[in-house]
């Protein structure tokens, strides 16, 4: 090869440097046609026709919207579980925001075993599998595992119910009541979910600079006005995140019982054209979900730039 030929071939640094990054993500690209683009387009198809197993394979017939017709109107599990899915995740997202918010507050101050105390809300991250949470939490049917049931037993006492009723002042009115039972029971599930968003609340808190400390307090603020004026603006941008995040974790849960309809249609009714039409309709109710959050929050959310 002449030298005109090595000058022609001869790329410049900032051509290789999009080589590298192109080689870089070329594994994570190839792995997500593979396993995500390509198994989603075939769930789109399968949606629309009626999937029959034959033994060389599988075999379409179209039925058009039929599958989206029957998740809606002809399977009253679904529509149900649906429903008490955006129920359940509109008022345990507000609870997880500020019980992770309080947390973050707490955790962002200087006291003897802060680090402990850390990694204690931390843990639920990091042993947070459906099996495990499952157990703890007793959704978890467990055949031949007394140790398991046992200790799952401990989180379904409900002992802020008798708390309220030794004190005189359960049973209210019958909505208060069982609103307070739900979050009562469902204490351990929003300590658990709470692990993320704490993580975040505490990286915005630290974000703080030390000038707007130090005008608040030659200004006289006492810790509310702190907390109002200063540390929840800051913290505004990671609240919308926190939202988006505890949303999708909602969606997704192990304990999602209209994830779990999709998955028995699919695992042991091997319905695979109704499966994927309720699948689809599920997505679609969590971008729809998502979409309305961002929008209604988005506008109160606080720029330092702005």
């Amino acid at each position: 090869m002449n030298e005109k030929n090595k000058q022609r071939i001869r790329l410049s640094y900032s051509r290789r440097k999009e080589l590298y990054g192109y080689g870089f993500i070329g594994l994570w690209l190839v792995g997500t046609i593979v396993f995500f683009l390509i198994p989603l387009g075939r769930s789109l198809w399968y949606s629309f026709n009626k999937v029959i197993i034959q033994p060389g394979g599988l075999a379409m017939k179209w039925q058009g919207l039929q599958n989206y017709s029957d998740a809606l109107f002809k399977d009253p599990e679904f529509t149900r579980d649906l429903r008490d899915m955006l129920i359940e995740t509109a008022w345990k997202t507000p609870l997880i925001l500020i019980f992770s918010l309080f947390i973050a507050v707490l955790l962002n101050d200087k006291f003897h075993g802060r680090t402990l105390a850390r990694a204690i809300f931390f843990l639920p991250v990091i042993i947070a599998t459906g099996p495990v949470f499952g157990i703890i939490s007793g959704d978890l049917q467990t055949s031949g595992n007394s140790e398991a049931s046992q200790f799952s037993t401990m989180f379904s006492t409900d002992l802020v119910g008798e708390l309220m009723q030794f004190l005189g002042i359960y049973g209210i009115s019958e909505e208060m009541t069982a609103y307070i039972s739900a979050v009562a029971d469902n204490v351990f599930s929003i300590v658990w979910s709470s692990g993320i968003p704490i993580l975040l609340f505490l990286a915005a808190l630290q974000n703080i600079p030390l000038a707007a400390k130090e005008a608040a307090m030659i200004e006289g603020a006492s810790g509310w006005d702190f907390f109002w004026k200063i540390t929840l603006p800051y913290v505004s941008p990671f609240v919308l995140a926190n939202l988006i995040f505890t949303v999708i974790d909602s969606f997704t849960s192990p304990t999602n019982t209209a994830m779990r309809r999709i998955l028995t249609l699919q695992s042991r009714d091997v319905n695979y054209g109704l499966a994927s039409a309720m699948a689809w309709i599920y997505f679609g109710v969590v971008l729809a979900a998502l979409g309305i959050v961002v929008f209604a929050v988005k506008r109160i959310i606080f720029y330092e730039n702005d």
